[in-house]
């Protein structure tokens, strides 16, 4: 009996090693998946602050500033907007009608929830094709940010198709949950805060 014991608690504990170094080699996609719009949005927000702070500083000090300082931000901006799009949908602190969704029954709620992602991805498929064109007429034209000679536009209109392919992704990884709480009958949460 004892040597069924050793040999349950050795094949938990080697188990148990391989779940760690499991954790431990996913744990980076992990942290990427929960934090890169994130990310890029304190990046962004931060450049665009420090440049304008820094240029109102020059232009009192010195009567002078970059002749990019006013292009650049804008086009920081865009990020900004975009990655913050795809961590609303992530977040589902989108306009998403609560008082109404919170009346329907649970499967009226699931069905509201799989029609946000359809219309999300369908809206998103759109819109990155049409900004693909942008980003890639923007390519062939060598075409740069006004007052700079080497940053290419393109860098920043990427922005649009990334940050609609990540509300496509979060948009799936949404709906894959809703399917799951529909199916063990748990209760939907309707209303989303932004900082959970």
């Amino acid at each position: 009996m004892s040597q069924d014991t050793d040999r349950s608690q050795a094949v938990m504990g080697q188990t148990a090693k391989q779940g760690s170094l499991k954790k431990m080699l996913f744990y980076p996609l992990f942290w990427l998946d929960r934090n890169i719009e994130k990310c890029f949005i304190i990046v962004a927000y931060g450049l665009m602050a420090g440049i304008i702070f820094v240029e109102v500083v020059r232009r009192f000090t010195t009567g002078g500033s970059f002749a990019w300082s006013t292009s650049v931000p804008v086009y920081m901006f865009l990020w900004l907007t975009w990655l913050g799009a795809a961590y609303n949908v992530k977040k589902r602190a989108h306009l998403t009608f609560t008082e109404v969704r919170a009346r329907l029954p649970h499967w009226g709620q699931y069905a509201s929830f799989m029609l946000d992602g359809i219309l999300w991805i369908t809206f998103s498929v759109i819109v990155i094709y049409w900004s693909g064109l942008q980003v890639h007429s923007s390519y062939m034209n060598w075409a740069t940010v006004s007052g700079t000679d080497n940053w290419m536009q393109w860098w920043f209109y990427l922005a649009t198709p990334v940050g609609f392919g990540l509300i496509i992704i979060r948009s799936i990884q949404n709906m894959i949950q809703d399917t799951i709480t529909f199916r063990r009958g748990e209760p939907f949460r309707v209303q989303q805060s932004l900082f959970d």
